[in-house]
């Protein structure tokens, strides 16, 4: 009998109110790639960061190579050969990305940065991973880090890699090109635990599959032996309806004007370079491209929150002007940023004043001191309208899952009833039952006459969402399709830079 490389028995972990694992078992064997799947809150995070040496299981046990092992620290795990890219990740956001990449490696202040930096510089090529090893973390969009991240592990030569959505920032090109090089390292004797919500990358990439679901191990399968609509059923206990009610646009009155809108990173370079698009009420015009390409800048000018070097917006006929957040919120813009915890709500603070942070002028509340009362219970009936699972109203939001999070900034934008609402990577991160609700959350404002801006990695969603499909690369717009006239390659070249069509909004 073959010893599994990696071997978890009866693995427990109770945090406070709360068994995130009940008695997990998980075997995973040398070349194999193997994936993890279950909703958010089922006990994935953990039990990876039980086997990564951050959590210390109160049961169960762990074999590495058939002998016990017992990581009291994340060094010791490492120093077994294991990594892992968190899903919310582990860098120190001030320093550089050579010096996030150094961080725990032998040498101390006799590392030579300038050598390592030349090293990222060729696995970045290497892997299509694209990055400036000298940005600052602060810098670069959530998917650039996560590239940062996967950099980290490939430079370590780890034996046991653990990817959590390792391709939400890549074309389908690079996806694919990112599978081979998984199971190159899984024939060199690598154990690969592949978390991801995509179900297709699963049946693409897995050999074999664990499905985890309320703390507790559902099943292990072979890929051969089942299906998407399968795993999916096993994940959240019920059957997911796969097809979306999407009928034909009722394409109205032009909301959204963007006239040849330009704009700097923050490294003080051009990000946007005379970007011309158009949303109409009632439609969905899905934003494509590879992270770091301009969408984020794009998201934050139209969101007041960034400056622009020239061009104009125009949101319902009114010229928004150069950066006021207010004026944004008036004219009647939502926005949901990619960052939903650091940037989208405040972590520390309750349900409530999350919900009240662009309502709290509102006449319903009091001229002079809030009616605490009347915005609890304003507060409950939101909560209650998107399904929000919490502790409790005033319990901080960072102790929710995902899924819940984005329910209630989701909630919060929706409850203003814009015109306009921009969607940065809604879903990213969310298990399947998560993601069906806010797919059918924007679908229902899209039928409602809401003229919806959505920018995301995942081809997927573009083309069961939008309408209309624009790709930006190094921040131009290389071309815009209607979604049933489009390709999955067609759009997969735009974003490479390889293919531009003639543009009109």
């Amino acid at each position: 009998m073959v010893v599994p490389l990696v071997e978890m028995r009866g693995i427990t972990k109770v945090f406070p109110g709360v068994v995130a694992n009940d008695g997990v078992n998980l075997s995973v064997q040398a070349g194999e790639i193997h994936a993890l799947l279950g909703e958010n809150g089922a006990g994935k995070s953990t039990l990876m960061s039980i086997l990564t040496g951050l959590y210390r299981p109160d049961g169960g046990e762990i074999y590495i190579d058939g002998q016990r092992a017992n990581f009291r620290s994340p060094r010791d795990a490492i120093a077994a050969g294991i990594g892992m890219v968190h899903q919310h990740f582990r860098l120190v956001a001030p320093f550089t990305v050579t010096e996030n990449v150094a961080l725990g490696l032998k040498g101390g202040l006799k590392l030579n940065l300038n050598k390592l930096a030349g090293e990222i510089a060729a696995l970045s090529k290497e892997y299509g991973l694209q990055v400036d090893p000298q940005a600052r973390i602060w810098q670069l969009s959530v998917g650039e880090q996560q590239r940062v991240e996967i950099i980290k592990l490939l430079y370590r030569h780890a034996r046991v890699l653990i990817l959590d959505e390792p391709t939400a920032v890549l074309t389908p090109q690079e996806a694919r090109d990112l599978y081979q090089t998984l199971k190159k390292m899984a024939a060199r004797g690598c154990a690969v635990i592949f978390i991801t919500h995509k179900l297709q990358e699963v049946m693409d990439a897995a050999d074999t599959i664990t499905i985890l679901r309320g703390g507790k191990t559902v099943a292990t399968v072979k890929k051969s032996e089942t299906n998407e609509k399968e795993l999916a059923r096993m994940m959240v206990g019920r059957e997911i309806l796969w097809q979306v009610n999407k009928p034909a646009p009722r394409k109205g009155d032009k909301v959204l004007e963007i006239k040849d809108l330009k704009a700097l990173n923050d490294k003080g370079l051009p990000a946007l370079r005379g970007i011309n698009l158009a949303v109409y009420a009632g439609e969905i015009l899905g934003i494509a491209g590879v992270a770091g390409n301009g969408q984020r800048e794009l998201a934050e000018v139209i969101a007041g929150l960034r400056p622009s070097q020239g061009g104009t917006i125009t949101v319902a006929g009114q010229e928004l002007g150069q950066c006021d957040p207010c004026r944004v919120i008036n004219a009647g813009v939502g926005y949901i940023p990619e960052d939903r915890l650091g940037m989208g709500l405040v972590p520390n603070l309750g349900a409530v004043d999350n919900l009240l942070l662009k309502e709290y002028r509102h006449p319903r509340w009091g001229k002079i001191l809030l009616n605490r009362r009347a915005a609890r219970q304003w507060a409950r009936e939101l909560v209650e309208r998107f399904q929000v699972k919490m502790a409790g109203l005033d319990a901080p939001v960072k102790m929710m899952s995902g899924g819940n999070l984005q329910r209630l900034l989701l909630a919060r934008e929706i409850s203003t009833r814009p015109r306009l609402l921009v969607a940065v990577y809604p879903a990213r991160g969310l298990d399947v039952g998560a993601t069906e609700t806010v797919h059918r959350l924007l679908l229902e404002q899209r039928a409602a006459g809401t003229a919806i801006l959505l920018i995301s990695e995942d081809l997927e969603e573009l083309f069961r969402l939008a309408d209309r499909i624009a790709v930006m690369y190094e921040g131009e717009i290389m071309g815009l399709v209607a979604t049933e006239e489009a390709s999955v390659e067609e759009v997969g070249l735009m974003m490479a830079g390889a293919k531009r069509m003639e543009v009109s909004a």
